[in-house]
């Protein structure tokens, strides 16, 4: 991948990396300041549940991170773009919509497919 491509995607995995750190700051600094004196029960039950919710999304968000971190560590490499699978490039389509796409999507729906008739 040409050096101008390689800037571009990285600009793209810098940019979806700052906003996945801010949402997370933000959430930390919300939950933190939660008032948790609830005298209904019900009450109290709606607000666990969505502090468990937002702990789910906030760990999805903590997976993508890494995967991020790991594609930009790849730029650095010379790996990028690489599929890990079975070593041939990744479409830049693909790139464009899942920059930090570690798989070709021939490798991706092979995977998905084995995941589902495994049931995970």
């Amino acid at each position: 991948m040409n050096p101008r491509k390689l800037e571009f995607f990285k600009g793209i995995l810098l940019e979806k990396m700052n906003l996945l750190l801010d949402t997370a700051g933000k959430t930390m600094s919300e939950m933190s300041h939660d008032d948790d004196s609830f005298p209904d029960p019900v009450d109290r039950a709606m607000s666990e549940s969505s502090r468990t919710i937002e702990l789910r999304k906030r760990d999805r968000e903590r997976k993508l991170l890494q995967k991020i971190q790991k594609a930009i560590q790849k730029m650095e490499d010379g790996s990028y773009g690489i599929c890990e699978e079975c070593g041939d490039e990744i479409s830049e389509e693909r790139l464009k919509v899942r920059p930090e796409a570690s798989l070709c999507i021939k490798c991706k729906e092979e995977q998905e497919k084995i995941e589902k008739q495994l049931g995970l």
